[in-house]
């Protein structure tokens, strides 16, 4: 549903004799049902039953005007999860901002092929690099408590919000700052890598349009053709995986071949590539 365009622009303010009471605001917003519920709930601090049982009740002025600020940011585009601060994932509500990308449904077929992976190996260590707001990191060692789970990212900022998720929904992971294996080096191998790198080509139109245009750049692209991160990824990987032991990766919907290219090369065994909600080759893998 577009947020722009034809729909009428948001009131900026509210007169006095304006309706003041949910269910006669509800009808005035561009907004699906949804989303107005969910900003109403951000701003008044409560819960959708709650919407429902006082929708008659008299909102205070500034109120109104706090949720006629947020429905504008989401009218000019800004992704909710930016707005409202949380997505879930994996069954769990992660913290996030601008700083990271927005942890996606696809992006659990990775965790889900990665826990199999590592079923039948007792305290594995398990390496997600570049982990941007936690999600992956956490939502495993939160299904595998016995695992030695380690985080990394370039970047301080985003690590600090990976952390706070951590602590916040009591996932034990260890955070490193570094770029790519630089962030390990030194460390005992692993038995598991997960990786969802940036993999939109420069020049990809996508990068422009939706939630993506809010979202870290360099979190999305390599500034290349999309296969650079992964290429290094699977380049590096030898060192730091046991034998046996497996490497996966998201990638964009038609970098399939390429990465099981990449991994067959490598000396990659048993390369697989396994699908998302929508049916796409999203992960790819496989054994040293």
């Amino acid at each position: 549903m577009s947020l722009s365009g034809e729909q009428a622009a948001p009131q900026t303010a509210t007169p006095a004799d304006s309706p003041r009471t949910l269910r006669a605001l509800q009808p005035l917003s561009p907004l699906p049902r949804l989303e107005r519920d969910m900003l109403w709930m951000q701003v008044l601090g409560v819960g959708r039953s709650w919407l429902i049982a006082h929708d008659t009740d008299e909102l205070p002025l500034d109120k109104i005007q706090a949720y006629q600020a947020l429905e504008a940011r989401r009218v000019a585009g800004e992704p909710m999860a930016y707005i409202v601060g949380v997505r879930e994932f994996m069954g769990h509500e992660f913290l996030v901002s601008p700083s990271v990308l927005i942890p996606r449904p696809d992006t659990e077929t990775l965790v889900e092929r990665a826990l199999e992976r590592v079923q039948n190996i007792p305290s594995p260590r398990i390496l997600d690099m570049g982990c941007g707001s936690g999600a992956i990191a956490v939502s495993l060692a939160l299904a595998r408590p016995d695992a030695h789970v380690v985080a990394s990212d370039i970047s301080t900022l985003v690590l600090a919000q990976a952390g706070l998720n951590a602590q916040r929904l009591c996932g034990k992971v260890e955070f490193c700052l570094g770029s790519w294996y630089d962030a390990v080096a030194g460390q005992e191998p692993f038995d598991l890598i997960v990786s969802n790198p940036p993999y939109i080509a420069v020049d990809d139109e996508h990068l422009g349009q939706g939630d993506v245009r809010f979202e870290p750049r360099q979190a999305l692209t390599d500034g290349s053709d999309g296969l650079t991160d992964l290429r290094t990824i699977v380049q590096g990987a030898g060192p730091y995986l046991r034998p046996g032991a497996s490497l996966l990766m998201e990638h964009g919907w038609g970098q399939a071949d390429h990465v099981q290219n990449m991994l067959r090369q490598a000396g990659f065994k048993q390369v697989i590539s396994y699908e998302d909600l929508a049916g796409i080759r999203r992960v790819t893998g496989g054994q040293c």
